[in-house]
């Protein structure tokens, strides 16, 4: 098997350029030491633990289900009561974590800290414009985020074949491919765009071992790329979630044109995409996915599912693309 080894894979110390996004509810140890078990890079998401010493009991636990590298996610968002933020990066400094993902608003503060105690940065953007200020603030690798993703795509609405290339050519610290990934094709064409590996969340969930019900699983395998909601639109926060009751309840709501966000405050809160993700309960909260439904097929293992992209996009590589060249030379 062809070994994609570059920039990403020497600064994280992975043997595949592909990571696991930080995922409310589901980037959880059970998940992080899978991904990392099989080559990739698995991410803890600090924001899941409810305190920072919940984080270091699964920073242990991630430990004791792997020796391999693994991440933390610090996602900074605005809130009326923010979480210690402070408090939670301690948490990851203190617990020797090599790699942290960083996402969110105004992360200086901690990309400092982070750099200061020799961490490895992954900063996720939405935008060019926000990559070249991430190189500036000195993080080490842009994970770029495409309109096609779940969470939140920014206000641009700029897709990956775009995005990647665009944002190739205004830095030079490596790039990590988000959004709309999710098998050896979009592997293989990240890195044609100029990235040097990817970033999946959702075709993660959508694996033995992500820690969410079996029903959640099933219902991103029966999608397809249509069943998505854009939610928040109007509230200058963009979110991509899959498409149920809930978020179209959201969109109806939102659509009214004296809408306030606590019109749908009582819909979108995380507790009850929580109890979606855990009891299966399709319709008992957001369900945070991207246009990337439509090309899952099945519910492999972790394992599984980096050989088969790996394999694919050597093939690619290898049968398709110097295959094609080398027809084009035979013609010429």
């Amino acid at each position: 098997m062809m070994a994609f080894s570059n920039r990403v894979t020497k600064l994280l110390g992975i043997r595949h350029p592909i990571v696991q996004g930080g995922m409310m509810w589901v980037g959880r140890a059970e998940l992080a030491s899978a991904v990392s078990n099989a080559g990739g890079l698995g991410t803890i998401t600090a924001l899941t633990q409810p305190t920072p010493d919940d984080l270091r009991r699964e920073i242990d636990r991630c430990r004791s289900m792997t020796d391999k590298p693994f991440a933390v996610n610090l996602t900074i968002l605005p809130s009326v009561n923010p979480p210690p933020y402070a408090e939670y990066r301690a948490a990851i400094i203190d617990s020797g974590v090599k790699i942290v993902e960083t996402a969110g608003n105004k992360p200086q503060e901690h990309v400092e800290a982070f750099k200061a105690h020799g961490l490895t940065v992954i900063h996720k953007c939405t935008a060019v414009r926000h990559a070249v200020s991430a190189q500036r603030m000195g993080v080490d690798i842009i994970s770029i985020d495409g309109f096609e993703c779940a969470g939140h795509p920014g206000e641009d609405d700029i897709p990956g074949l775009v995005l990647i290339p665009a944002t190739a050519d205004q830095v030079s610290i490596p790039i990590i491919a988000s959004g709309g990934i999710g098998d050896g094709r979009g592997l293989a064409a990240a890195m044609a765009l100029g990235a040097e590996g990817v970033n999946m969340g959702t075709r993660f969930c959508a694996t033995r071992e992500a820690p969410i019900h079996d029903t959640i699983k099933a219902f991103l395998v029966d999608n397809d790329e249509r069943a998505t909601n854009l939610i928040f639109r109007r509230f200058h926060n963009t979110g991509r979630v899959a498409r149920n009751s809930i978020s179209d309840k959201v969109v109806s709501l939102s659509q009214a044109p004296e809408a306030t966000f606590e019109d749908i405050r009582g819909y979108v809160s995380g507790a009850r995409g929580r109890e979606a993700l855990e009891t299966g309960n399709l319709d008992a909260g957001l369900i945070w996915a991207g246009q990337i439904q439509g090309l899952i097929r099945d519910i492999p293992s972790c394992q599984e599912l980096l050989d088969r992209m790996i394999k694919d996009a050597e093939g690619i590589v290898r049968k398709r693309l110097i295959g094609m060249l080398s027809q084009v030379e035979e013609f010429a």
